[in-house]
């Protein structure tokens, strides 16, 4: 009952935010493209920057979770390509879905719930990580016309960047100034989930038997390497628990953007992202009670 507790506490302030948020775009119809923005180009580097940069994160001691994450993502690559061969469905289609996670919108907030501000870090990282390859590899996977400079040079990598140097080297500016980019950075957290109950609103029929194995693939093929790679990895307690809920996280809202920039079938990705989102709530709690 303890264990049932713990992940109840963890799930119900998620998704009773993302329920808000659908609930109030039913009525609403809200445009989020100046907050996408705004996310983007200012909470989001201003996030990323702060957590990797504040003096409780020790990046050497994050080195093992963060080589498990990037071997998750190519190893779910890996798998998903086959996998799409099998179905028939196109490969610059199915495979960024299923390598690349939520870890933003969804993983975030789950972080920080699940194992507290004092391992928030950890999380971080592996958004950045995941980030710095999703706009890389990731883009190119999408599309041979994917600019990845245009990518790199965005907000999210140079803050990504700006913080990872300022975790190896311990310049970083004063604690008055950092605090004050932590408390507009993490302004985002609540918003991205209000965001995200936003977006399911617009999950139609199209593309839905598709869209069902890209949901389930991705939290599958994530947890399938992810357990027995924690085990090879000796990793335990929260670096565990950060692996296994990274593994377990739905397909990333960012690939539809990706998918929509390049006309690569956006619609059956949005059908995959938003199963994937509404079936979290099968897949986040799993993950949870083999982690916590």
């Amino acid at each position: 009952m303890d264990l049932i507790s713990r992940i109840a506490d963890v799930i119900i302030p998620v998704f009773l935010i993302v329920a808000i948020g659908y609930g109030y775009a039913r009525r609403q119809a809200p445009d989020l493209s100046t907050f996408n923005r705004i996310a983007l180009d200012v909470l989001a580097p201003l996030l990323v920057y702060s957590a990797l940069a504040a003096r409780d994160f020790h990046l050497v001691e994050y080195s093992r979770l963060l080589l498990g994450a990037t071997v998750l993502i190519f190893g779910a690559g890996l798998l998903a390509w086959p996998l799409a061969r099998a179905i028939g469905a196109q490969t610059r289609t199915l495979v960024p879905v299923v390598m690349f996670n939520n870890c933003g919108n969804m993983g975030l907030p789950l972080a920080l719930l699940a194992f507290g501000p004092e391992h928030f870090g950890a999380a971080v990282a592996l958004f950045a990580v995941s980030n710095l390859l999703h706009f890389s590899i990731g883009a190119r996977i999408t599309s041979v016309r994917a600019r990845t400079r245009d990518l790199l040079v965005s907000p999210l990598m140079i803050g990504t960047v700006l913080g990872f140097a300022s975790a190896l080297t311990g310049v970083r500016p004063p604690d008055a100034i950092l605090s004050g980019l932590a408390l507009l950075g993490n302004a985002m957290l609540p918003m991205l989930l209000f965001a995200l109950g936003v977006r399911l609103t617009a999950l139609t029929r199209s593309g839905f038997a598709l869209g069902l194995v890209g949901a389930v693939a991705r939290p599958l093929i994530g947890l399938a390497i992810g357990i027995p790679l924690a085990w090879a990895l000796g990793l335990e307690g929260v670096d565990r628990g950060q692996l296994l809920l990274f593994a377990a996280l739905p397909p990333a809202v960012v690939q539809f953007m990706l998918a929509d920039r390049y006309h690569q079938e956006p619609e059956k990705v949005a059908a995959m992202v938003m199963l994937g989102n509404a079936l979290a709530l099968i897949f986040i709690p799993l993950a949870l009670a083999l982690g916590l």
